[in-house]
């Protein structure tokens, strides 16, 4: 903290014994003032100490954000900041980092405080909030849902300190981080040793809303070469048996082969998948399987199909 008081406004001479402290001091005077923050360099010494850094409006400097335009194919980009002066230098002194540049003018609005806690810089998970959010995902809670739950217990949206965005990123962060292991993670690795081992390897996966995985395919080098010839081959983890799972499959399938559509495809009698079918491969004959055909009539006809 700033050793010489406790005031919220920055000041030249203003002490602070990490970098991390000047960050979270001025955070809280963007905060209270109605701007976004963000760091505009730290220069470090050898044995790994700051030897200065400095804190600047977000609005510092000139972005560019992209807007799609009317007509097809052109892109609209308009300014984001303007070029704000607004900031705080801080340089290393008696092992202390001492602010020796205030810049306080801002040279464009500044929000309100029902505002400003949506700006990115003001945007924070706290660890007790990630235990909340982990709770609510387990216990199947979609996203916008886990928000909305937090929004009610913290009184109002603006009190939670991030938004639903941040909630999407969070969970998808922890899924992805969560691959590593389980069942999940064990097939990731599988599909990652096989392409090592040989390029032509293929997979595919498809997710749900919630970012879930659903549907699995995949196919090695032997499986491309053999559905060149009279065998088709293919692996698949179904999540479960409706029309645009089925439609996933089949497209991803001629995706791995080049779009080589076959001839003949035999399936049992299941109408979700004879539907995904003529969508998705019209001109291919559907055929129904034997062995589903002799399952059928062993249990319509009974002992008739004994003779």
């Amino acid at each position: 903290m700033a050793s010489s008081n406790d005031d919220w406004k920055p000041r030249l001479g203003m002490k602070f014994d990490t970098r991390e402290e000047a960050e979270q001091f001025y955070l809280a005077y963007g905060l209270r003032e109605g701007f976004g923050v963000r760091v505009r360099f730290t220069n470090w010494k050898k044995d790994g100490s700051v030897s200065s850094c400095r804190f600047v409006c977000c609005k510092e400097g000139i972005r560019k954000k992209e807007d799609k335009c009317a007509y097809e194919g052109k892109i609209r980009r308009g300014e984001t900041r303007t070029k704000c002066l607004a900031r705080i230098t801080l340089s290393s002194k008696n092992g202390k980092l001492v602010i020796n540049e205030f810049v306080e003018n801002h040279n464009h609005d500044l929000l309100n405080r029902e505002t400003t806690h949506m700006l990115r810089s003001h945007r924070k998970i706290t660890e007790v909030q990630a235990y909340e959010i982990d709770m609510a995902d387990d216990s199947g809670l979609r996203q916008k849902e886990v928000y909305q739950l937090m929004s009610t217990h913290a009184g109002h949206s603006a009190n939670v300190g991030f938004t639903e965005v941040d909630v999407r990123n969070y969970i998808t962060t922890k899924r992805q981080r969560s691959m590593v292991y389980g069942d999940a993670g064990y097939l990731s690795q599988y599909f990652q040793r096989q392409l090592l081992e040989n390029p032509s390897f293929f997979y595919a996966y498809q997710m749900d809303i919630d970012e879930q995985i659903t549907n699995v395919f995949w196919c090695d080098a032997n499986m491309i070469l053999d559905y060149g010839d009279s065998i088709i081959f293919g692996a698949a983890l179904m999540y479960d048996e409706t029309i645009p799972s089925f439609k996933w499959l089949f497209e991803t399938f001629l995706q791995a082969h080049n779009n080589k559509k076959p001839k003949t495809i035999f399936t049992d009698q299941d109408q979700a998948m004879s539907r995904a079918l003529e969508e998705v491969m019209p001109d291919t004959h559907h055929g129904l399987c034997t062995w589903h055909l002799l399952q059928n009539g062993i249990k319509h006809l009974g002992n008739r199909m004994k003779k």
